[in-house]
């Protein structure tokens, strides 16, 4: 696989960009929501604008090297950040790749976030040439579930107690799809 190149992907209400160093400050502020960080595995709380630019710097060298790649969520009418979603362990060998998405707590039960993660599977299974996506979500968090099966994904099982939050172990529920199901499924 060529390196992955920048995109931009818009969907109705949103456009899918690359994070730019100035968008540091407010991805800190959203992304450093206690609500967030209590429902994802790698955002540190609190999270300040420095980690949040040190984090975005980082994006360009994954990127070249085809092993993860990160769209801003912004909205379409004025380009405000609200979110995040990508690619992350992208196996050239395999194919595959694990999604993962967070959208600002005030902007829940909107559609945001399933409307930009479909884009994104779009996106790897066609330009990426993926076979395989997956993702997880911590068991409890069942609006992800809910997001995860809106995209036609399926539950694949439960990795019991796979991750520490709080020093205190937690399930993962994941969820997979194929690139013929995506294909298949309505809006894709």
């Amino acid at each position: 696989m060529s390196p992955i190149e920048p995109a931009v992907l818009a969907t109705p209400r949103l456009r899918l960009r690359p994070f730019r160093e100035e968008d540091a400050a407010e991805a800190a502020r959203l992304a450093g929501d206690r609500a967030i960080w209590q429902t994802t595995i790698a955002i540190p709380h609190p999270y300040s604008a420095g980690q949040a630019r040190q984090w975005i710097a980082t994006l360009p060298a994954k990127l070249a090297q085809n092993t993860e790649v990160v769209f801003a969520i912004a909205l379409r009418e004025d380009d405000s950040l609200i979110g995040a979603v990508g690619l992350s362990s992208i196996s050239t060998a395999h194919h595959r790749a694990e999604l993962g998405y967070w959208v600002a707590r005030h902007l829940w039960n909107r559609g945001y976030c399933t409307e930009a993660a479909r884009a994104v599977l779009a996106y790897g299974f066609g330009r990426l040439g993926l076979e395989r996506i997956h993702a997880r979500h911590f068991a409890g968090n069942d609006a992800s579930g809910r997001v995860m099966a809106k995209l036609g994904m399926r539950p694949e099982g439960v990795l019991r107690q796979h991750i520490l939050k709080q020093g205190r172990p937690v399930d993962l529920v994941c969820h997979g799809i194929l690139r013929d199901e995506f294909a298949a499924s309505p809006g894709s």
